[in-house]
């Protein structure tokens, strides 16, 4: 009787070893293709962002949302306009802040108000442009997309125009860099998510 007791319990130690290697490998091919398959995303997008015109900018704004684009180019599109959209809307939230702060000279002011109706006018169009990018469908495509170059292109010039406001006046003064850096970046966002549309092939 002992001798049967012993034989099933070396048995049930057999199956268990055997059980927890075979978890054991199936869970090493698990990280190792999961782990491949993060680099295939990865190398898409650093080769994507290598296409633009601010490429580091590019791949470290989307470099979080890979497993969301995952080498797709149309929600690569949407993601970096969705990431351009949100960074616009801080920057007018920073725009509209600092505005209210004291000794601001009159043309400063000037300035500030303009560059938020210019970044108003961006979000609107850059708005516009992501919401038809999702709902693209139909025959026309190829003329929806031209539609979403166009209004990119016409927040990138209210960027600009933006910008151009502050360099024009050599302005030094520190909450005007600070507004000017952060539509630059914006600016470059904008940019780099036109380079990616201009790539869309239908």
């Amino acid at each position: 009787m002992a001798a049967k007791i012993t034989s099933s319990s070396s048995s049930f130690v057999v199956l268990a070893s055997l059980l927890t290697l075979l978890l054991c490998i199936s869970t090493n091919v698990q990280l190792s293709l999961a782990d491949t398959t993060s680099k295939t995303y990865t190398n898409y997008l650093q080769t994507a962002c290598n296409s633009t015109t601010y490429p580091q900018l590019c791949f470290k704004s989307l470099s979080s949302y890979t497993s969301t684009i995952k080498t797709n180019d149309l929600k690569l599109c949407r993601t970096a306009l969705a990431v351009t959209l949100k960074a616009a809307r801080n920057a007018s939230s920073l725009v509209k802040a600092l505005s209210k702060q004291k000794g601001l000279s009159k043309t400063e002011a000037g300035i500030v108000k303009d560059c938020i109706e210019e970044i108003g006018d961006a979000i609107d169009e850059l708005n516009q442009s992501l919401k038809a990018l999702g709902s693209l469908k139909g025959s026309d495509i190829e003329f929806q997309i031209a539609n979403i170059k166009t209004w990119i292109s016409a927040a990138i010039t209210d960027e600009d125009t933006c910008t151009e406001g502050f360099e024009e006046r050599n302005i030094t003064d520190e909450v005007m860099i600070k507004i000017r850096k952060s539509i630059v970046n914006v600016a470059r966002l904008t940019s780099n998510g036109l380079a990616l549309i201009n790539k869309l092939s239908y």
